[in-house]
């Protein structure tokens, strides 16, 4: 490990974005290279900086966390980022650790808990909480919903019933029916409201 680990920061909220760096640049042995706003931004200012570690943002515009992260390591496969947020479902701690990211931490973690895992990650290792760990088991036990079953769950979500979840998207009712049978199954849940319900605690589904 480097003497001094460089530390960027990507997130869209200036406020999180003073918090980290005022942390980072008051504790010994790290230098804060830069902060990005957008996830544009991230990749185009961690191709210029190459830094040890990069803290990221899950949700940002232009490009989100989980996309900046597969820009970034198509010219770094050893890139070593950090999720940072303020969402603890499974399926965002799935999304961004298959994108590549080594750590995961809440934007509300302790300073101590987000030194840890920068130093933790740039020594080449994983950091998880362990409560994070627990979820991310819970996600990889769970059989993985194909895209029209996520358009068919997020449009039940949306308060239509499968004859209008049929007219949306061009398809028959009875193939909503099948479907919605499969998304039932994969979460091992007994009804469309108990599948919505879990489906927006782990983050599978978003509702705008």
């Amino acid at each position: 490990m480097v003497d001094t680990l460089h530390v960027m920061i990507a997130d869209d909220h200036p406020v999180v974005r003073m918090g980290l760096a005022s942390m980072i640049e008051l504790e010994p042995g790290f230098s804060l290279v830069g902060t990005a706003a957008n996830g544009a931004e991230a990749v185009a200012l961690y191709r210029q900086l190459r830094p040890d570690v990069a803290l990221m943002d899950l949700r940002m515009p232009q490009l989100d966390g989980v996309a900046a992260i597969e820009h970034i390591r198509t010219f770094d496969p050893a890139a070593r980022i950090v999720i940072l947020t303020t969402f603890d479902g499974e399926e965002e701690i799935f999304r961004g650790l298959r994108a590549g990211a080594r750590g995961y931490l809440l934007k509300d973690a302790p300073s101590e808990q987000v030194l840890d895992c920068i130093r933790a990650v740039a020594g080449g290792r994983r950091y998880l909480p362990l409560d994070v760990a627990s979820k991310l088991a819970q996600r990889m036990d769970t059989a993985e919903l194909s895209a029209r079953e996520l358009q068919v769950l997020e449009l039940i979500a949306g308060g239509m019933s499968n004859k209008q979840v049929a007219q949306a998207v061009s398809i028959t009712e009875g193939t909503v029916k099948f479907h919605v049978n499969n998304i039932l199954s994969k979460l091992g849940v007994d009804s469309r409201t108990e599948a919505v319900t879990l489906a927006l605690k782990r983050g599978i589904i978003r509702i705008a």
